[in-house]
């Protein structure tokens, strides 16, 4: 097989291997997360580097919720294992948008073992915000921490997502020694749109309002956005409207 055939077959049995292994964790999680939507919280997301792009996948979303808002690392990740850095971003954002007790959030590492992420992880549990934790546990649980207070991010958070990811991410070797192709990416944002779903699922069985992102592109789109974010306006990062 060629190496993207190589890629696409083995990434797609890893995905559905994630989807097997997370659902019951996804089913755990999703009432809490709904249950606070349904009260006027929101769902609150952190991904330092690379993993910002898979909190930003739920996050003013068509077809997703729109009470999501994200912690945004100006950085970039650069100083993801500054210790100190990540409870400043915490603190800053705490100020701005609010965590609430009773709310989520779903922490992203691939390594599991970064500053920033464990201690946006231990500032959201202080404040009484349950904490998600999407990791690869199979780096997680390898690899020593460079947080002083010695945990990996799984060791901290309330429940564990596992996408499954091996040491590097990528997963096609395309020389000796040499593997391109990563799985965190598609894995990380699958995870997320299925906990999406399971969430609108409590909530419709429960009979609370699907408060859903339409997209701006489809006719009253913007307009029913902008209706829907009133009530959320001083609480997301992305602001529709």
């Amino acid at each position: 097989m060629s190496l993207a055939d190589t890629y696409y077959a083995t990434a797609t049995d890893m995905l559905a291997r994630a989807r097997e292994k997370n659902m019951p964790v996804i089913r755990a999680v999703a009432p809490l997360i709904g249950a606070s939507i349904a009260a006027g919280g929101v769902l609150h997301t952190f991904g330092s580097g690379h993993s910002e792009l898979i909190g930003r996948e739920i996050i003013g979303r068509a077809g997703g919720l729109m009470p999501v808002t994200g912690l945004i690392d100006p950085g970039y990740g650069f100083s993801e294992n500054v210790v100190g850095y990540g409870t400043r971003l915490a603190e800053r954002y705490d100020n701005h948008y609010h965590f609430k007790a009773g709310e989520s959030i779903v922490v992203i590492s691939n390594s599991g073992k970064n500053a920033s992420p464990i201690e946006v992880a231990l500032y959201a549990k202080k404040k009484g915000v349950t904490v998600i934790a999407l990791t690869s546990l199979g780096m997680s649980t390898s690899s020593k921490t460079v947080h002083p207070g010695g945990q990996n991010l799984h060791a901290i958070a309330d429940h564990t997502l596992d996408n499954l990811g091996v040491t590097g991410d990528a997963i096609t070797e395309v020389a000796p020694g040499r593997f391109a192709g990563p799985t965190s990416t598609l894995i990380g944002a699958t995870l997320l749109n299925l906990l999406t779903l399971e969430v609108l699922d409590w909530l419709q069985r429960h009979g609370h309002p699907l408060p859903l992102v339409t997209s701006q592109n489809v006719p009253g789109g913007m307009e029913a956005n902008i209706e829907l974010s009133r009530q959320y306006r001083t609480r997301l990062s992305k602001l529709i409207g």
